[in-house]
């Protein structure tokens, strides 16, 4: 399964495609997108399109994560950070892509286990995670790799769960499958 996870922004926008497979976890390219701010925000909005574009057709993901919205107090920065969201959710489903969205409290807790966690120690742990030295700068490339993994983590025990969900009683290994598929859900 590969991911592309994308950490949106108006100026900088990292991404992060893993692959993950019996093996474990591959990254297979990471960066971020630099805009500059004397483009104007469409120009600057279609190379973040066209960019993610190339990456799609080189990697073919199977599914896009997407960081969700945070509440801002300024409000043409939340707008222009929507408009960024909205052209990778368009990609997204322009390329017939599943697209999932997460909060950065869930995707730090995903990666470091705190809701709360700073960026240093995402960036710290998706390095350990990934087996990555030294660790990816910006933020941004981090964040985007961080995205990726969560969806990784969470999407595949979702799938798992959600394939045995209301049908009653599951039938044989299915609570093996899912313990499985989403060791990050045991408390021990």
């Amino acid at each position: 399964m590969v991911v592309l996870g994308v950490d949106p922004g108006s100026l900088n926008t990292g991404y992060g495609v893993i692959r993950h497979d019996s093996a474990g976890f591959t990254v297979l390219s990471c960066g971020v997108i630099r805009l500059y701010p004397r483009k104007s925000h469409a120009e600057r909005i279609g190379q973040i399109y066209r960019e993610l574009e190339e990456l799609i057709v080189a990697f073919t993901p199977a599914r896009v994560a997407l960081e969700t919205v945070f509440l801002s107090r300024n409000v043409q920065s939340a707008l222009k950070l929507g408009q960024v969201r909205g052209a990778v959710i368009a990609l997204a489903m322009n390329r017939e892509l599943l697209l999932r969205e997460y909060a950065p409290r869930e995707v730090k807790s995903a990666i470091t286990g705190k809701g709360a966690a700073s960026k240093e120690q995402v960036a710290f742990m998706v390095s350990r995670m990934l087996g990555i030295t030294p660790v990816p700068e910006p933020f941004d490339v981090t964040d985007a790799l961080g995205i990726a993994l969560c969806d990784l983590l969470r999407g595949e025990s979702r799938e798992v769960f959600k394939s045995h969900a209301g049908k009653g009683k599951p039938a044989g290994n299915s609570w093996a499958k899912f313990v499985r598929a989403s060791p990050d859900m045991l408390v021990r």
